[in-house]
């Protein structure tokens, strides 16, 4: 039995009905194929939450996962982008992003009688990730931390059952490519979703394009520098296709939360 299988599906099989919010990512994904496995498809609804901060090769393949699976999915829309608040890009961002998450999540839940869960792993709760804290404080529950996975138990669980998202690069929501302080909007996240989109074609997988104005800053793994200089030309045009004047490579690599690093410089 791979490791955190027996404790998770022993914590979701004390749940009566259950609501999981899917991004198609590999936390998510291992969260709803469990309780799917272990609940049954009609004990578990699974609800892509849709917003400019979602990229739509995500969103596409949420939708592929949800139908390979037999997945009970459904999308909803969210209104962060209504809320000054999220706007601003403090370092509470995160949390009016889950709170209006939830406010659209709860009432499904009520409805079915069920709980909200998030695919929140140990390791997440290491960082700042005030949205957990929000998530909490209107019931959601993380039964992969609960569990004791780390996004590395997360992958070798996943890996271990067969499901394809066990090496799927983390993909955290396009606002995270966007300094604390910088306004979020529509057109910026638009920006930083078609850039991601255009570099992936080019095979960069794993990756982040920070937002800075008219500069775009890529991350990719350290052991992918090289790629990026080799093929230079056909990067700096699928970025500047995007909107932006200034393309730049980030030496130090790949570093998932790294703006967070401003807020701990405070």
């Amino acid at each position: 039995m791979a490791v955190g299988l027996d404790d998770l599906q022993r914590d979701l099989g004390t749940l009566d009905r259950v609501v999981v919010a899917f991004s198609g990512g590999a936390d998510s994904a291992l969260l709803a194929r469990v309780a799917h496995d272990t609940l049954g498809a009609g004990r578990v609804r699974v609800v892509t939450a849709v917003s400019p901060s979602l990229a739509e090769e995500q969103l596409a393949d949420a939708e592929a996962l949800a139908t390979e699976w037999g997945l009970r999915w459904t999308t909803v829309s969210t209104t962060e982008m209504e809320s000054a608040a999220y706007r601003v890009n403090d370092s509470d961002r995160c949390a009016h992003c889950k709170d209006a998450l939830m406010e659209v999540l709860v009432p499904i839940a009520a409805a079915d009688g069920a709980t909200v869960l998030l695919g929140v792993n140990v390791d997440d709760l290491a960082d700042h990730r005030p949205g957990q804290v929000a998530a909490t404080a209107r019931g959601a529950r993380f039964p992969l931390a609960d569990a004791g996975l780390t996004k590395a138990d997360v992958r070798a669980l996943s890996r271990s059952l067969g499901l394809r998202t066990w090496d799927k690069p983390a993909a955290a929501c396009l606002a995270s490519r966007v300094p604390y302080g910088t306004e979020v909007s529509v057109s910026v996240l638009s920006a930083v979703g078609s850039a991601e989109a255009a570099l992936h074609l080019l095979g960069f997988a794993d990756l982040r394009l920070r937002h800075y104005g008219d500069t775009a800053r890529i991350e990719v793994p350290v052991e992918r520098l090289g790629d990026v200089l080799d093929r230079r030309e056909a990067v700096v045009e699928a970025v500047r296709s995007a909107g932006y004047g200034y393309v730049t490579l980030d030496l130090e690599g790949l570093r998932s939360g790294n703006l967070n690093l401003a807020l701990k410089a405070d």
